[in-house]
């Protein structure tokens, strides 16, 4: 029987059960890489060239920027909405519409301000990547899983 002193024990215990699930892992691999090798007879090779550093110019090419339309779509209607309400909460607080309490038209601003913000900056971020200013990119805008 084992006699396991605090880490020491925990650590080789540890150290077999790794090894055997790597042993097993690697075992299940070369099983199935010999069965679709034989099965896939028809496949030519050809031999790398000597000055060949394993690199190819494709993997270092930036594919096209996608363009989030969806989420520029909603950036507008956050725009447009949010100064919709801006301008009618800042009329009503002027007086130039009549209204019983007049106190009870700044939330109106707010509300205008909390949908406004958040539509300005992604068209302004949707713009400047559009004109392609540096530092700006398409990314930078959530796409919301699209």
């Amino acid at each position: 029987m084992w006699r396991c002193r605090g880490a020491v024990c925990a650590t080789y215990t540890h150290f077999l059960y790794l090894n055997f699930s790597s042993y097993v892992i690697m075992k299940a691999a070369r099983s199935n890489t010999l069965g679709a090798a034989a099965s896939n007879n028809k496949v030519k090779y050809s031999r790398l060239a000597a000055d060949d550093d394993g690199y190819i110019d494709l993997q270092f090419k930036k594919s096209p920027p996608k363009v989030p339309y969806k989420a520029i779509a909603l950036a507008i209607f956050l725009f447009l909405i949010g100064s919709l309400l801006i301008i009618f909460g800042a009329l009503l607080l002027s007086g130039t519409i009549e209204v019983e309490h007049p106190d009870r038209t700044i939330p109106v601003i707010i509300i205008g301000l909390l949908v406004f913000l958040p539509g300005f900056y992604h068209l302004r971020i949707a713009y400047f990547a559009a004109k392609g200013y540096r530092g700006y990119s398409y990314e930078d805008i959530p796409d919301f899983g699209d």
